[in-house]
């Protein structure tokens, strides 16, 4: 079925008027303030910039994130007497990359029954790991949270697709959708908290001597070579920093995908739409960048996302992406370090398993009840897994009087 520019649907609600829903194939033909005001406002989140107008925006003008690369908007914009009041970010997709929760072998099976998996519809913030409610009611109206899900499987009906998928959701979201007839599925990411510590030193206090001295060590042979670190926010951040960081970023995506999700112009796009939000950490030696990272600065947590490097430095990754990131949230009184998907590495430096949640809706009976199968078995490991890495934490068990706070 050919793809619609725009389509209604109405929802009648019990002892309610009827809602509306209107689908929107262009981030920018949503207005900035009817999407930030039911994103910013949502009770399930706090201040993620990746939900903001002005970070869809961005992918969207920077060509990163359009049709033309697989990931055409149909946000679902709910209205109730005319008044907008619940928002879905949705695209429908060609295929599979960019979102962190695989669904691969569930596209191979569907295929090779002789079904298409492709397009389906997908609702994520684009290239991000990074949890956040996917269905923005402000006052977190359940019925207007399941009409949302109602109409993304009509919407799915409509265009064709194999099925609806939400991914990194928050934990209501994820019993909402059980409740709707939806799968779940689960893994784990690793965060940093902030216990309100007075310095690093104060953190490494909390830590085993083991690896109080495996951190120090990093740290010192990171910038053994007479390497800086510079913090850069907002509108110190200029064309040539950008030019500097997305050669490193290009460097990372060859590595990890064979080419970068993203192009130069989705930078400076952030920079034009919201700068408040950037910190760019970068790495030179004497008068050259060699490496940085990217974070965006939410109201209590810190997100890393990008990051890469023209020049080899034992340990600098480390440095620029935790440590470095650890150093800012504790100077600002930021609660929580979110450092990107995946890295049982991060555990031995202080960051702490941490439940992610997807949501799944497949239109076919038959691979519903094979994924279905998977996903209880699948929950039973994520679960043990999360048990064994609770245990393995770095932190000391117990105080010890003997041990003195940062001392080895």
């Amino acid at each position: 079925m050919p793809i619609s520019w725009f389509l209604k649907t109405t929802f009648p609600i019990v002892q309610k008027p009827k809602l509306t829903a209107q689908i929107i194939s262009a981030t920018s033909a949503i207005k900035a303030s009817i999407w930030d005001n039911l994103s910013s406002q949502n009770q399930e989140k706090t201040s993620n910039p990746f939900l903001s107008h002005a970070f869809f925006l961005s992918l969207e003008q920077s060509g990163s994130a359009t049709k033309e690369t697989g990931w055409l908007p149909q946000h679902i914009l709910l209205e109730q007497d005319e008044k907008p009041v619940a928002l879905m970010p949705l695209f429908l997709k060609s295929h599979s990359m960019g979102e962190y929760v695989f669904d691969h072998a569930w596209a191979d099976a569907l295929e090779r029954a002789g079904a298409p998996y492709y397009p389906k519809l997908q609702s994520s913030i684009p290239f991000t790991p990074v949890s956040a409610p996917k269905l923005l009611v402000p006052d977190g109206n359940e019925t207007y949270k399941s009409a949302l899900l109602e109409t993304a499987q009509q919407l799915a009906s409509h265009h064709g697709a194999s099925s609806v998928h939400a991914t990194f959701v928050g934990e209501k979201e994820e019993k909402l959708a059980k409740t709707n007839g939806w799968l779940v599925r689960n893994d784990i990411q690793f965060h940093w908290k902030n216990k309100n510590y007075a310095s690093f030193e104060d953190f490494l206090g909390t830590l085993t001597s083991r690896k109080r001295k495996l951190i120090r060590s990093e740290r010192k042979k990171s910038r053994a070579d007479g390497i800086k670190i510079s913090w850069l926010k907002g509108a110190e951040i200029k064309e040539h920093h950008w030019d500097s960081f997305f050669e490193f970023y290009q460097d990372t995506g060859a590595r990890k995908w064979g080419q970068p999700y993203l192009n130069r112009s989705f930078f400076s796009y952030l920079s034009q739409n919201m700068p408040q939000n950037l910190l760019l950490m970068l790495a030179s030696e004497g008068d050259n960048f060699i490496a940085g990272a990217l974070n965006f600065i939410g109201h209590d947590k810190l997100f890393g996302r990008y990051w890469g490097c023209t020049k080899h430095v034992p340990f600098l990754h480390f440095e620029l992406c935790y440590y470095q990131a650890m150093d800012y949230a504790i100077a600002t009184g930021i609660k929580t370090v979110e450092a990107g998907a995946q890295g049982e590495h991060k555990l031995a430096r202080g960051y702490v398993p941490t439940t992610t949640r997807s949501i799944h809706w497949l239109q076919n009976p038959d691979l519903h009840l094979a994924v279905k199968d998977y996903l209880d078995h699948e929950m039973q490991i994520i679960s043990q897994n999360h048990q064994i890495l609770d245990k393995s934490t770095p932190f000391k068990s117990k105080p010890n009087q003997n041990d003195k706070q940062g001392k080895s």
